[in-house]
C-alpha cells in the first residue's frame, strides 16, 4: 500500500499512453466558470467562490487556473517537437474560427433577440455606434475591445449593478493564452526547450517572486494578491492577469519539461490536497497553492476512474462550452430565469450552453483541426488521416514521451471571469 502511495512513477511515465482525463478536466473547469458567473450575471452578487478563500480567489478563477495548468503541460510539448510555423498554425486553427463564429452568433442572433426583448425592435442596432458589426470586428484578433453591443444588456443584474453593456465577459483571458502561445514559440525558436530548460526554471522562479512580493504588500493576510493595471502602460493587458497566469501556465511546463524527474503519486497528491487547503483557509493561495493545485491537476488527469478518462476524448466540447456560457446566462438573466432559483439558473443554462458547444465543436472546430496538417502547394490529408489526427487532437487541452504527439495540438482550455 506504502509502495504504491509513494511510488515512483514520473510524469513521463503517468502520461505515456493518451488514457487521461484531461477531456473531462477541462469541461469541469469550463462548467466552474458557469457556475461562478450565475451569481453575478442573474443576481447581482459576487463570484461564490470568494467566501470560501478568504477572498483570495474566486471559483471562476480556479476554472481559469486549471485550464491554465493544463495548457502549460500541453502546449510546451507541442512547441517542443513541431516546427514554428506548424505549432502556430496548429494553435490558430484551435482558437480563430470558433472564436470568429462565435462572436458572429452573438452579434447576429443574441443581439438582436435582446434588442427586440428591450426596445421591441431592431431600429438603430446595426447603425449606432458599438454595434454588432463593430463587435466582431474589434474582437476578431483575440484581443477584446468591445464588450458590449449597442447599449443592450443594461437591464439585466449585472448590468445593473456594473452600468456596463457586456455581452461576453469570457473572452478576456484568450489574449493571454494566446500570449503564452506565443511565449512558447519564442522559447522553442530560442532552442530553450529542448537545449536550456533551465531558463523556464528561472522563469518559474521570477514569477515566484513576483507573487511573494504581492503577498507580503497586500494589505491583509489573507485578501486578495497582487495589483491591477495595465501592464507597461498597454491597455487591455491587465498586469495581475498576465504574471499570475503566466506563472501558472509556465508551473504547467516544467511538468512537461522534467516530466522524466517529477514523481506523480498519491503522497504528492495529499501534500498538495494539504497545503492546497491551508492556503486557501489561511493564506498564501498563489504561493504555495499554485503549485499544489497544479500537481492535482496532473494527478486527477491520470487517477480519476476511467469513465472519466473517456470524456471528451473525442468529442472535446470545453471550448465551446467556455465561449458561449456568458451569452447564454445572460440571455437567460433578461427573460428573468434567475426567478425560479438558483439550481434551476444553473441547470438551464447548462443546457442552453451545450446546444451550442456541440455544434461547435462538431461544425466548426473540429473541420477546423482537419486542416492542422495542410501545407501551401500540398493537398489536404485523407478523410481517414483527418479522422485519425482529429481523434488524437480532441484528446486534451484549452489542449503532452511517446505516444500522443498530438495531445497538445488538442483542444484548448481557455476560459474567464468579467
Amino acid at each position: 500500500m506504502l509502495s504504491r502511495i509513494w511510488s515512483r512513477r514520473t510524469v513521463d511515465s503517468a502520461f505515456s499512453t493518451p488514457d487521461n482525463s484531461f477531456g473531462f478536466l477541462r469541461l469541469l473547469f469550463a462548467f466552474a466558470v458557469l457556475v461562478s458567473h450565475s451569481l453575478p450575471l442573474g443576481y447581482g452578487r459576487d463570484d461564490p467562490g470568494a467566501g470560501i478563500s478568504n477572498g483570495q480567489v474566486g471559483l471562476g478563477e480556479i476554472g481559469i487556473l486549471g485550464f491554465f495548468t493544463i495548457s502549460g503541460f500541453l502546449i510546451t510539448r507541442s512547441g517542443g517537437r513541431l516546427p514554428l510555423a506548424r505549432f502556430l498554425w496548429h494553435r490558430g486553427l484551435r482558437i480563430l474560427p470558433g472564436l470568429w463564429v462565435c462572436l458572429l452568433v452573438t452579434a447576429l442572433v443574441f443581439a438582436p433577440v435582446v434588442a427586440l426583448i428591450e426596445r421591441g425592435s431592431l431600429t438603430g442596432l446595426f447603425t449606432q455606434p458599438g454595434g454588432p458589426l463593430g463587435y466582431v470586428l474589434n474582437n476578431a484578433f483575440v484581443a477584446i475591445r468591445q464588450y458590449g453591443i449597442s447599449g443592450l444588456l443594461l437591464d439585466t443584474p449585472y448590468g445593473t449593478r456594473t452600468g456596463t453593456s457586456v455581452f461576453n465577459g469570457s473572452l478576456w483571458s484568450l489574449l493571454y493564452e494566446v500570449l503564452c502561445y506565443v511565449m512558447v514559440a519564442g522559447l522553442a525558436l530560442a532552442g530553450v526547450l529542448r537545449r536550456a530548460r533551465w531558463v523556464v526554471v528561472l522563469m518559474a522562479a521570477a514569477g515566484l517572486a513576483l507573487v511573494v512580493r504581492d503577498f507580503l504588500r497586500a494589505p491583509q493576510i489573507p485578501g486578495p494578491q497582487g495589483e491591477h493595471g495595465p501592464f507597461l502602460g498597454i491597455g487591455g493587458l491587465d498586469s495581475y492577469s498576465l504574471i499570475y497566469l503566466t506563472y501558472i501556465f509556465v508551473l504547467g511546463a516544467l511538468f512537461e519539461l522534467y516530466r522524466r524527474r517529477i514523481v506523480l503519486n498519491d503522497g504528492g497528491a495529499i501534500i498538495a490536497t494539504l497545503l492546497l487547503a491551508g492556503t486557501l483557509q489561511f493564506g498564501g493561495f498563489a504561493v504555495l497553492g499554485y503549485p499544489a493545485f497544479a500537481y492535482l491537476v496532473l494527478w486527477l488527469a491520470v487517477r480519476l476512474p476511467r469513465p472519466f478518462r473517456r470524456i471528451g476524448r473525442h468529442q472535446d466540447y470545453s471550448y465551446g462550452f467556455y465561449i458561449y456560457a456568458f451569452p447564454v446566462q445572460q440571455l437567460l438573466a433578461l427573460v428573468g430565469v434567475p426567478d425560479l432559483g438558483l439550481v434551476a439558473y444553473v441547470l438551464l443554462a447548462t443546457v442552453g450552453t451545450f446546444a451550442l458547444a456541440v455544434p461547435s465543436w462538431h461544425l466548426i472546430e473540429r473541420p477546423a483541426m482537419g486542416w492542422k496538417n495542410w501545407a501551401p502547394g500540398r493537398q489536404r490529408t485523407t478523410a481517414g488521416d483527418q479522422a485519425s489526427g482529429m481523434n488524437r487532437a480532441a484528446e486534451p487541452l484549452p489542449s503532452a514521451g511517446t505516444v500522443q504527439t498530438s495531445l497538445a495540438d488538442g483542444p484548448l482550455p481557455e476560459r474567464g471571469i468579467p
